[in-house]
This record gives structure tokens, C-alpha cells and sequence, in this order.
């Protein structure tokens, strides 16, 4: 087992799993080094080099594909989120990842009928795109593969990242190979064959089942 995957699992809700496909990407995080551990012990993983990603940043483009960290946050700070600290609510998320730079969040949610899906946080300083990123979890890992700069906006899933403009994200191969060779199937070309309804925090008949469940228990 990972060191991920046991601080996470550390982290789960009764009711909660951590789905295998997550499993074999901590798995993998791992077995190339993509991760550091802060003093604490606390594990944070990656899905390409840090060092190299730093060096490549230019105002023009940078490598690595999408940036996002992971982690085992769980649901300690989600009563700033919600604005309440009902265990009822905060009890069906456990939060994993860190998608974007200005604080959005990746988290596995209970659904009221039990099932547990992949969901989005947007930060509200930045993002604010509140709904499921995945039903399926090798959906989520493929999400990862198709190389948007950060999964928090969902306002480019319509698109394919760009290959040229104003800043080119180059897309992470090894990670691309190894998605590819661990669940046979195609990567998408856009994240809207994915994410359904990339919806706003707020926003008035969403289509989203996680978005409307926020609406009805944030204070």
C-alpha cells in the first residue's frame, strides 16, 4: 500500500472507498518519486516532476500537463466551505487534491443514495465550479490525461487544451502511456465528455446533482 493511499484511506467516512483506479494512480505517483513529504510526515503527490515543471514556466508555456496536487485533507476545514460544521454534511466529502493554484479542491463525495462519486470545490477566490468531475473513477484519471493547465475551470472543458495562443501546456506523455496502458480505452479530446455540468457555485437551475446538494446545505 502507498503511503497516498494509507494517508488518504486514514481520512474516509463510513461509507467510504478508495476506488481502485485511485489506488494504482497513487501507485504510480510513488513508484516514480513524483511526490514530497513535509515535516509533519504528511505526503503530497504529483503527476510530474516539480523541479522540472518549475523550469520549463515560462510566460509563454510550461510542461507537465495539468498541475494538481494530492493529498490527505479529508473534511477538517470544509466548515469554512459550507460556513457550518453539521457532520450530516460534512461527513459525505473527504477532500484528496488541491486542483487549482488558488485553493480549489478535488474530494470524494456520498450522494444521498450512497453512491460516491468525484466532485469539485471551487474556491470561491478564484474558481467557484461546484459539481462532480467524475461518476466513474478511471473517468476521473482520464480527466487528468487530457492536459488542461488545471481542472478547476470548467469553462475550457469545451475545448481541447491548446496547443498554441498565449500559453501552451505540453502534455504530460509518461502519464498519458501509463493511463493508456492501465485502463484501455480513449482518453477523451475535451473534459465535457466527462464533466457533464461544469456549474457554478449559486448557479440557478443546475443541472448538477452536487451543485444542487451544495445549494440546499451551505450556510
Amino acid at each position: 500500500m502507498s503511503k497516498l493511499e494509507e494517508q488518504v484511506n486514514g481520512k474516509l467516512l463510513p461509507g467510504m472507498h478508495l476506488p481502485h483506479p485511485l489506488q494504482a494512480l497513487f501507485n504510480w505517483i510513488e513508484g516514480n518519486g513524483l511526490y514530497i513529504d513535509r515535516p509533519t510526515g504528511e505526503r503530497i503527490g504529483f503527476l510530474f516532476p516539480e523541479a522540472e515543471l518549475r523550469d520549463s514556466w515560462t510566460e509563454t508555456e510550461r510542461k507537465g500537463g495539468t498541475n494538481i496536487e494530492f493529498f490527505a485533507e479529508g473534511n477538517a476545514n470544509l466548515k469554512y466551505w459550507f460556513g457550518h460544521e453539521r457532520p450530516e454534511v460534512l461527513d459525505r466529502l473527504c477532500v484528496f487534491a488541491k486542483t487549482g493554484a488558488e485553493g480549489s479542491m478535488a474530494a470524494l463525495w456520498l450522494a444521498p443514495n450512497g453512491d460516491q462519486k468525484f466532485v469539485h470545490l471551487g474556491s470561491g477566490s478564484g474558481s467557484v465550479m461546484t459539481c462532480i468531475l467524475a461518476d466513474d473513477p478511471v473517468d476521473f484519471v482520464r480527466l487528468l490525461a487530457i492536459g488542461y493547465d488545471e481542472i478547476c475551470w470548467g469553462s475550457d472543458f469545451a475545448a481541447p487544451p491548446p496547443l498554441d495562443g498565449s500559453f501552451v501546456v505540453h502534455p504530460n506523455i509518461e502519464y498519458r502511456q501509463w493511463v493508456q496502458a492501465t485502463f484501455p480505452g480513449v482518453i477523451p479530446q475535451i473534459g465535457l465528455e466527462i464533466v457533464k455540468h461544469p456549474d457554478d457555485m449559486g448557479d440557478a437551475g443546475s443541472k448538477d446533482q452536487f451543485n444542487r446538494w451544495v445549494a440546499q446545505n451551505v450556510a
